[in-house]
This record gives C-alpha cells, sequence and structure tokens, in this order.
C-alpha cells in the first residue's frame, strides 16, 4: 500500500510538492479551496512528468494516485507527512495548523513559508513539537534543497524522520541550526533583489541586463560551487585568507545600497513590470517554465556525471531507488533508464540524431550494469563490462519533447559474457532496438576475464528468468539481412 501525503495549499509551491510525492510512488491528498486548483496542480503535473524521470537513472517507482478533497480533515487522514503551502499570513497558517491537528496527531508538518521562523508558526498549537519550518525552491519537483528548520520546542525525532522522508523523495534537507527570519538562502536572495531594485530604479541597468549578468557570469559559478568555495578559487594559491584579504576591504566602501531600500511605489512596479514584459513577454508562464525545466535537467545531468551538488543528492537518490526495485526478476524486460528528447538532440530533420539513439542506449545499459554491482566503485577495483559489438535499428522517429523508456532483455549471461536487446521506445512504440555484445574485463591485465561472484549472483537469475521471454525477431540480424 503507498504512503500519503497531505498538501495544504496547491499553487505554484504546493504543487510542486504534489508532483515531488506523486513522482515518487506516495499517494497525495490535496486541499486548496480554489476552484482552479486542479486544474492548475494538473499543469504543474504535466510539467513534472516531464521532467523528473529525465533526471533519474533508475525507474521512478509506480505513480501515486492523486486526490483532491473538500475539507483539510479529510486531506490528512492516514497522512504520513503533510506539507502546508498556504498564503504568506501568519493567523492563516495558525489557523490551518489547529484544522490539521484536530485530525492528525503526530505526523510531521513542514511549512513552505519563505520567511515565518518556526516559533511563529508553532504559537498556540496544540503540538507545537511536530510544526517546522520546510522551504523548497521552485520547481520543487526538480530542485534539491529543502531548508529544514525547527525550533527549541521541535521534536528531534520528529525532524530527523522527515529529513529521512525529503531524503526518500530526491530531496537535500539542508538543517537550520539556529531559527531566523527567511531562513539562509532567501536572505541572499533578498540582498540581492535589493540592489537589484536600486540598479533598476536608478537607470544603471534594465531587467534584462541584470539577468544576463547573472546567468553568463556567477550565476553558473554557484550552481555548482557556491559562495565560499568560488571565492576560496578566487584567491589563488594561497586560497581564502589571501582572497579575504584583498577584496576584504571592499566591505567598507560604498558599493552597495543593501542596508536602503528604494520606495516600493507604482513608479518602480510599472518600471519594473513594463521591462520584464518587454524582455521575456513572447513566451507564456508555461513556456518559461519548460524553457527553466530543460535548462535545469541539463545543468543538473552534468553535474550527475562528476557527482557533484546538486547531481549527488541525484546519484545517492538513485541508488536509494535501485534498492527498492522488486525481486525476484521477472520474466520481461526491465525498463531501466526514463529520457526526454531535448533540444540538443535533434538533428536538421527535426528528428532525434543517431549518436543520441547509442547515447539512450548507454544509459540503459550503465543503468542495468549498475543494478548487478558493475558500477564506478567496481570500475575503480579494476574490473568492468565493454561493449564488443553493437547493432542498431531505427524503427520510428522520436521528435523534440518525446518522453523514451530503455529497457533491456538479457538474452544470455555467462562469466564473461553479458549478451543484451535494448529496446528505445514512446508509449508501446518501439523508436529503435539495440543488440549488445559486452565482455567482462580486468583492466589493468586488458583481457577477459570472469565477473565477480556478486555481480553474477545478481545477474544470473536475470538471465534465468529471462529465459521465458521469446528471442526479440530482430535478434541475430546483421545490417541489410531481410526479416
Amino acid at each position: 500500500m503507498a504512503r500519503k501525503a497531505a498538501i495544504i495549499g496547491g499553487g505554484v509551491i504546493g504543487g510542486g510538492w504534489a508532483a515531488r510525492f506523486l513522482l515518487n510512488g506516495w499517494d497525495v491528498a490535496v486541499f486548496d479551496p480554489d476552484p482552479q486548483a486542479e486544474r492548475k496542480i494538473g499543469e504543474v503535473l504535466a510539467n513534472a512528468r516531464a521532467a523528473l524521470p529525465a533526471l533519474s537513472d533508475v525507474p521512478l517507482p509506480p505513480e501515486g494516485k492523486i486526490t483532491f478533497c473538500g475539507t483539510i480533515t479529510e486531506a490528512v487522514e492516514g497522512a504520513e507527512y503533510i506539507q502546508e503551502s498556504v498564503s504568506e499570513r501568519l493567523g492563516l497558517k495558525h489557523r490551518v495548523f489547529a484544522q490539521i491537528q484536530q485530525a492528525s496527531h503526530g505526523v510531521p508538518i513542514g511549512s513552505s513559508t519563505s520567511g515565518f521562523k518556526p516559533s511563529e508558526l508553532q504559537e498556540n498549537a496544540a503540538d507545537p513539537s511536530v510544526i517546522f519550518v520546510a522551504h523548497p525552491f521552485n520547481p520543487v519537483y526538480l530542485l534539491p534543497l529543502a531548508e529544514v528548520v525547527p525550533s527549541a520546542k521541535s521534536d528531534a525525532k520528529v525532524i530527523e524522520n522527515a529529513k529521512e522522508i525529503l531524503r526518500e523523495i530526491g530531496m537535500f534537507p539542508l538543517h537550520v541550526r539556529k531559527e531566523i527570519d527567511a531562513h539562509i538562502a532567501d536572505r541572499f536572495l533578498e540582498a540581492v533583489w535589493r540592489e537589484a531594485l536600486w540598479l533598476v530604479k536608478d537607470g544603471v541597468a534594465t531587467t534584462e541586463e541584470i539577468d544576463e549578468a547573472i546567468r553568463m557570469g556567477f550565476g553558473l559559478r554557484w550552481g555548482q560551487m557556491g559562495l565560499f568555495e568560488t571565492y576560496r578559487i578566487a584567491g589563488g594559491e594561497a586560497g581564502m585568507k589571501h582572497f579575504l584579504a584583498q577584496f576584504g576591504p571592499c566591505l567598507t566602501w560604498p558599493w552597495t545600497k543593501l542596508m536602503d531600500v528604494p520606495e516600493f511605489n507604482d513608479e518602480l512596479v510599472d518600471l519594473i513590470a513594463g521591462q520584464s514584459d518587454e524582455q521575456s513577454g513572447k513566451y507564456s508562464i508555461r513556456e518559461l517554465e519548460r524553457i527553466r525545466d530543460s535548462n535545469l535537467i541539463g545543468f543538473m545531468r552534468v553535474l550527475k556525471d562528476r557527482n557533484w551538488g546538486a547531481g549527488k543528492v541525484l546519484k545517492d537518490h538513485d541508488k536509494m531507488l535501485a534498492a527498492r526495485l522488486p525481486e525476484p526478476p521477472k520474466a520481461e524486460p526491465m525498463a531501466m533508464a526514463h529520457m526526454q528528447v531535448l533540444p540538443g538532440w535533434i538533428d536538421y530533420n527535426g528528428h532525434m540524431t543517431e549518436s543520441r539513439y547509442l547515447f539512450a542506449s548507454s544509459e540503459t545499459s550503465d543503468n542495468f550494469l549498475r543494478l548487478i554491482g558493475a558500477d564506478m566503485d567496481y570500475v575503480a577495483g579494476g574490473h568492468s563490462y565493454y561493449t564488443a559489438e553493437t547493432h542498431i535499428m531505427h524503427l520510428g522517429e522520436a521528435k523534440l519533447g518525446d518522453r523514451l523508456t530503455g529497457s533491456v532483455q538479457v538474452l544470455h549471461a555467462d562469466e564473461k559474457r553479458l549478451h543484451v536487446f535494448i529496446r528505445i521506445t514512446r508509449g508501446d512504440e518501439v523508436v529503435a532496438s539495440l543488440e549488445q555484445m559486452l565482455l567482462h574485463v580486468d583492466m589493468k591485465a586488458g583481457k577477459t576475464c570472469p565477473a565477480a561472484p556478486e555481480v553474477l549472483a545478481k545477474l544470473m537469475p536475470i538471465a534465468e528468468a529471462h529465459k521465458a521471454l521469446p528471442m526479440p525477431k530482430d535478434a541475430g540480424r546483421f545490417c541489410g539481412q531481410r526479416k
């Protein structure tokens, strides 16, 4: 039976939470009095379905069931985790917590609040020990950070349980040890936001020029190395101490207006909104969301390849998902990769280019090798499977945005050889098939050798189960051979 999460408040953030839980196999109950809530969350969920699986190299669990409830009581009944994402009004949040705790006892209640401290959220609560801050970032279904902020009244066991739940759905719970207004990340954003408002108001830069300064420069550095590690490198071989000695005196110079806020009036609103419309108005919000998601997938997959930053969170989540794959093996091809055809995958004909079919096959076979234990740790020990032969057949045309699944059927396996048939499918349609022969190799000796017993212990039961499958009609063909 699927675990249940309750989402109270179904706006952009609540919808993102719902998608994150659903796509990780949880059932989700949503309460939001907005009559458009189901439509809005449906649109967020559609974006999430197209994006989140592209980050995983292991099949996500079957999607949970979403239910839209008429009352908070109905939504939280039987929930193992509750996330509150209503408007940033403290009185409203207090009323919501009171209703939740009339029907739920001892269940973690995370709040998506950007600014309120947990001690403020807990005021007059029936059980303050289970209420805490779990502040995410948009899009919640892709970005892993959740700032988890307890107070002195929080139950440490509840907080640790909540952090583990967040890890299970692929998030990175950053435990903020001391409660403070706006937590950690939003304090940085507020500082940058204030400075940006002044630059626009004073006519120094437009909204587009400010965005270019970020995305063409320091934004790229921050995305993979943060603030302090970036500046450590900026100090050269002498490191952080040299950087501080060099730039520390600048702190006394009148560079910024950090503590001075421009008057927030209609003139400033019209100025910024007008520039923003000119900058991005040719795209709808949903189009901008999809562009953002595709860019984030690209960035995060690069980090994943290097096991760094947000990419390390993705790798750890894959390991967690792989550990839950059903046992024993079934007599059916194993779905091992979920992908989406991205802009960089398209050739001049508007179709997925040949090299990307090989990439899709590699993603699929690599995930299978990880499943049986032939992962990067195994390679570091001096052994690996090398692809000795590949035969690819192009059977359909994959186009931009298509969601693809890569599955593996083991045709034969022994101590040294692994013969597989890979299907790349779009729904029920096979758009390409690849037959591969892989050899197990002692990398130092440069020759074949038997695979490790622990690898064979995982591989051979799969091979045995797949003996019951019919031989694919295209297996064993050579180029140009008739069917």
